[in-house]
């Protein structure tokens, strides 16, 4: 479904949430609102690949309506499992039915959780959070962060893809501004791009590259790589 969530004038701006209304147009926003996010999930598969290792599990932290579970099931192998993790359960609801209905073979678990309350992850070689650290609370980053670390396998990794700041005031007033002409390409209306901007104000904290960096390296993790970068997105993988 075409997402038409803010074309119309609200009477009152809500806090942006996962909810049904959401779910149901959410593989359209993600294409028209993230640039290059396909060639980012293509990325995120290529590098899971390298580091995924047969009986163990791939998590994918946030894992919406199963994009990178689809993408990830034609490269890995049967041997390795899926877990997906969100708070939404009509996310749920959608990635599940998404995955069944591609037929996929291998063994894979869903769970209902809020990030912001901790994490249990096992026999993990891959951690994805694909646009969701960005939705944990900043207190509560470095807590989940660790524990994935902690729980990760020997020579595992952890994938972010995010939204972020510009390190320097200048650079990020430009970046955003080439960032909403993105989603003018994309055919989003003023209105849509002012009412989506005050539903996330408080829900959708982006950090600056740098400091998504010194947080995974600070936890422990020996190399800590960018291998995605467009004005106000970047991907970060960490290896253990």
């Amino acid at each position: 479904m075409k997402d038409n969530i803010f074309k119309t004038k609200l009477d009152k701006s809500t806090d942006f949430t996962f909810d049904e209304k959401v779910t149901k147009v959410f593989d359209d926003m993600v294409v028209r609102s993230v640039p290059f996010y396909l060639e980012a999930q293509r990325m995120i598969a290529e590098l899971t690949k390298d580091y995924a290792k047969p009986n163990t599990n791939v998590y994918d932290l946030g894992c919406s309506t199963g994009t990178t579970f689809l993408n990830l099931d034609t490269v890995l192998e049967p041997a390795i499992g899926f877990v997906g993790i969100d708070s939404s359960a009509e996310m749920l609801a959608r990635c599940e039915s998404n995955l069944v209905s591609s037929g996929i073979q291998r063994k894979f678990d869903l769970i209902e959780a809020d990030l912001n309350t901790g994490i249990h992850i096992d026999n993990a070689s891959v951690v994805v959070l694909c646009l969701t650290l960005q939705f944990v609370r900043p207190p509560k980053r470095t807590k989940l962060l660790q524990a994935v670390y902690e729980q990760l396998n020997p020579g595992g990794c952890v994938i972010l893809f995010e939204k972020v700041l510009g390190e320097s005031q200048t650079f990020n007033r430009q970046f955003i501004k080439y960032y909403y002409d993105y989603k003018r390409r994309n055919n989003y209306n003023e209105m849509e791009i002012a009412q989506k901007r005050e539903a996330l104000e408080n829900v959708l904290i982006p950090y600056k590259p740098s400091e998504n960096i010194e947080t995974l390296e600070e936890i422990g993790f020996q190399s800590v790589e960018t291998f995605f970068k467009w004005y106000n997105f970047s991907g970060f993988v960490a290896l253990k």
